[in-house]
């Protein structure tokens, strides 16, 4: 088959087969960059100092929420393409891509320049204070250039996964985290650029996604094509992209009122050096999760195809497949973390009290991990058949509503301690609700009265249904 026509695969093939085609190579991409994202931090961490691990934890969350605006309007036009491919709507699909296209290009460069004239009011709210402004202010400033660049490629990744071809969306995670490895060692021990090489390395990183992706949808392999009509912005679509992807947007804005938060009151608990110890342990989350985060970057299209296409018993499939994995994979995580603690924190650093400090405080963080599907593909869900309310709802739960109250209130009883044990309480809070959410969900989709048969789905299931486009979370 060509790649062109890809994406009728994900209403045809096996679940299973589909989940493992799609999370394998999205796993993998993620897996690269994690490790990306921990050679950096080993780099930074060894070379320039643990103040400036401290410096990337405080400027990532502000640069992800600038890039976050493409991977918002990477997923929502997502959705539309995934449901509009389902049901046999190219033109509409195309439409979407280059309403996307605009608004990324738009809205990032306009965010970027306006970040360049607050920068340290920006940094010092994000908990960038002391001896780590100064770290801080350097690749803050050097990083920003590439930020608008890797909106263009989160917008793509997004929508190169709805085309069916989670490969090519792979080396979109693949080539900026190779260019970031291979620059790290040159600019930084090399050339002794300090913070400045790092910054540099980062952002030619960015640059490289942005690159390939556009290359991808250049070449006329692609069945989505850069076309100058669907350029003007469509009312209709540009709604529904923020609607889905505003999910996406709201959450990662929660996440950046997080740092704020969370960086805040480590500095006011434990000073500079408890910044930097959550710096590692966000890398070692990201690295640790990578399969889970797979699984879930591959459920979407699926989930969002077969909606589309009414193809019920496959999307309720997909969930309980989905759900299956990845609670045995990160039960696996959560014993490796345990038993690995002080051999993991050591990896970043030599500086002895840093290693003892994040060793306890990983351990504390990671207690739920077993719980971390659930509550992902909930908002997952509810995102690729395009519920917003409900995803946005779900999407903010751990960060907005239970991990930011806990962080404010724990540490005035517990002290230090009481900010890394907010983690599980609001995995735990977040998994429950997800679950409820999910099984209702579940329900309908047996509640609602068969249309045909699908004797291609491999799941055991014996008819298909319509699923209520009308659901009560809505209303």
């Amino acid at each position: 088959m060509s790649k062109k026509g890809q994406s009728a695969d994900l209403g045809t093939l096996p679940i299973g087969t589909l989940l493992r085609q799609q999370a394998i190579p999205a796993s993998i991409g993620i897996l690269i960059m994690s490790v990306y994202g921990i050679v950096d931090t080993i780099f930074v961490g060894r070379w320039i100092g643990s103040l400036a691990i401290g410096a990337i934890t405080v400027v990532l969350p502000i640069t992800f929420f600038i890039a976050s605006i493409g991977m918002s309007i990477g997923i929502g036009g997502a959705s539309i393409i995934s449901r509009a491919l389902g049901a046999g709507d190219k033109e509409r699909a195309l439409q979407a891509f280059g309403n996307q296209i605009s608004l990324t290009l738009f809205i990032a460069l306009s965010v970027v320049t306006a970040g360049y004239f607050y920068q340290d009011e920006i940094l010092q709210t994000f908990g960038g204070k002391g001896e780590i402004l100064p770290y801080a202010r350097t690749y803050f400033s050097i990083v920003l250039l590439g930020v608008p660049f890797l909106a263009w490629a989160m917008m793509s990744n997004n929508v190169i996964r709805a085309l069916g071809q989670p490969k090519m969306a792979m080396y979109t995670l693949i080539v900026p985290a190779i260019l970031n490895l291979f620059l790290d060692p040159i600019l930084i021990v090399w050339f002794d650029m300090g913070m400045a090489g790092a910054a540099w390395a980062t952002t030619l990183g960015y640059i490289g996604s942005a690159v390939y992706t556009f290359w991808f949808f250049i070449r006329g392999e692609s069945e989505m094509q850069i076309l100058w009509k669907n350029l003007a912005l469509r009312a209709d679509i540009v709604k529904e992209i923020f609607s889905i992807g505003g999910v996406t947007l709201a959450r990662q804005g929660t996440i950046s009122v997080l740092a704020i938060v969370l960086n805040n009151t480590l500095f006011s608990y434990g000073g500079e050096m408890s910044v930097s110890v959550y710096g590692i342990i966000n890398r070692i989350m990201f690295f640790a999760n990578f399969p889970v985060l797979g699984i879930v970057q591959g459920f979407i299209p699926i989930a969002g195809f077969n909606f589309g296409a009414k193809k019920n018993n496959r999307v309720k499939e997909v969930i309980f497949k989905s759900i299956g994995w990845g609670t045995g994979i990160s039960f696996l995580i959560f014993i490796a973390i345990f038993l690995g603690a002080q051999q993991l924190s050591s990896i970043f650093t030599n500086d002895q009290i840093l290693i003892d400090q994040t060793s306890p405080a990983l351990m504390a963080v990671f207690l739920a991990t077993p719980l971390l599907v659930i509550q992902m593909i909930g908002s997952a869900y509810y995102q690729a058949i395009g519920k917003a309310l409900p995803a946005l709802f779900l999407s903010l739960l751990k960060q907005g509503i239970f991990l930011i109250p806990l962080i404010l209130i724990l540490p005035k009883y517990f002290g230090l301690y009481g900010v890394w044990y907010a983690f599980p309480i609001a995995d735990v809070c977040t998994a429950i609700i997800n679950f409820f959410f999910l099984r209702k969900a579940y329900h309908e989709m047996d509640n609602v009265a068969p249309v045909f048969a699908d004797k291609e789905v491999q799941s055991g299931f014996t008819d298909e249904h319509v699923l209520d486009a009308d659901v009560d979370f809505e209303k």
